[in-house]
């Protein structure tokens, strides 16, 4: 079965199970139980842009969300649910607030400067508190985040070089690393530009990373626009937005894999963004976003150690020793509730929310590898 196929298997699953739900009514059974078995509904975005077709043809699409979708998202969400900050939904994990209705809060990864522009004056607009979690060694600067140059990079080394070719480029770099074990699923004729992004990020350490990537550059050139539209938050964007009571939150320093890498690594990742965003803000940072989602035991410890109180994931798997920082969240973007006709679903929406499609959620992750860093799992 092609990707293709796949996809479109997919989504006519999603629309047949969201739709069956809605004209039975068994969806309204859904609406009430949240508070109850104390599951946070937290969404996840990354980029926000103009118009998603644009933004794709140079981005990881998986990675965009137009305001317009956007929108709709959050509209549908509040119709349901009220929206907290990630302070109150904190202090509501903690047994330290109630709420009177089911409560859900929105955050940003990655801190490009498209959240700024786009969903900012949106969230304003609405009332709607956020959260932006930031690579501060990245803000204010021109550098790409690693994966947008990893992807940059492999899109035109496919297209150059031919698929057998680069294909090949890539397992050879998985070879070198541990291949986590989705990697290690993907046949032959299933790689792409953002699966091959996925698997290397998400086995090798960084510095080998950046290897493969200077060993891309010999060949392939990314040229302005595309660093144009791949712009960090600057400081005063940064400064500005929580000064508007938008939450900021750590992504480490330089959006990197932390269970790739060592525990010294680790702890200068975490603690070193946390000082960072704090001396810069003038406020304590509790709050630290794993990028990519991952974690493992050391992680988690490493977190707790450097004094944050909750960690967001990107899956639903938890740690039982410290379930306040690996709080799941959802991940979305503009394709994420579109039925079989390509339209935006609410039902589709509101079964993500939910967490009632098994095969969006089967994170395939090994939460406990480790790469015998020392700490003790």
């Amino acid at each position: 079965m092609d990707l293709g196929t796949n996809h479109t298997l997919r989504r006519l699953v999603k629309t047949g199970i969201a739709s069956a739900l809605n004209w039975s009514g068994t969806d309204r059974l859904l609406d009430g139980p949240d508070l109850l078995i104390r599951r946070p509904v937290v969404l996840c975005y990354h980029r926000t842009v103009e118009d998603f077709a644009a933004g794709a043809s140079q981005s990881l699409p998986s990675m965009l969300t137009s305001r317009a979708m956007l929108e709709r998202h959050l509209d549908c969400l509040g119709r349901r649910f009220d929206f907290v900050s990630l302070d109150d939904l904190g202090a509501w994990l903690e047994g330290k607030k109630h709420f009177a209705r089911s409560a859900a809060a929105v955050t940003f990864d990655d801190g490009y400067a498209d959240f700024y522009h786009h969903a900012f004056p949106l969230l304003q607009r609405k009332g709607i508190p956020a959260a932006v979690f930031v690579p501060t060694d990245l803000a204010g600067t021109s550098a790409l985040q690693i994966h947008d140059r990893l992807f940059l990079l492999l899109a035109r080394a496919f297209e150059r070089w031919g698929y057998r070719s680069a294909v090949g480029f890539v397992r050879s770099y998985l070879d070198r690393g541990k291949p986590a074990a989705y990697a290690q699923r993907i046949g032959f004729d299933e790689w792409t530009p953002p699966n091959a992004v996925s698997s290397l990020l998400g086995s090798l350490p960084q510095d080998e990373v950046h290897r493969l990537i200077e060993t891309l550059e010999t060949e392939i050139e990314i040229g302005p626009e595309a660093w144009n539209a791949h712009r960090a938050l600057t400081w005063e964007m940064i400064v500005a937005m929580h000064r508007a009571g938008v939450t900021v939150g750590s992504h480490t320093k330089t959006h990197v894999e932390l269970t790739n890498e060592k525990p010294q690594t680790i702890l200068d990742e975490i603690q070193g963004s946390r000082s960072e965003l704090e001396r810069r803000l003038g406020t304590e940072v509790t709050h630290i976003a794993y990028p990519d989602g991952q974690f493992n035991a050391a992680v988690v410890q490493a977190a707790a150690a450097c004094g944050y109180r909750f960690g967001y994931t990107t899956c639903r798997h938890r740690d039982a020793r410290h379930p306040l920082l690996t709080i799941p969240r959802i991940l979305l973007w503009e394709n994420s509730c579109l039925d079989a006709r390509g339209d935006f679903s609410p039902a589709i929406f509101k079964c993500l929310v939910r967490g009632l499609f098994p095969f969006t959620d089967n994170c395939l992750r090994d939460h406990r590898r480790t790469n015998g860093n020392g700490f003790d799992l």
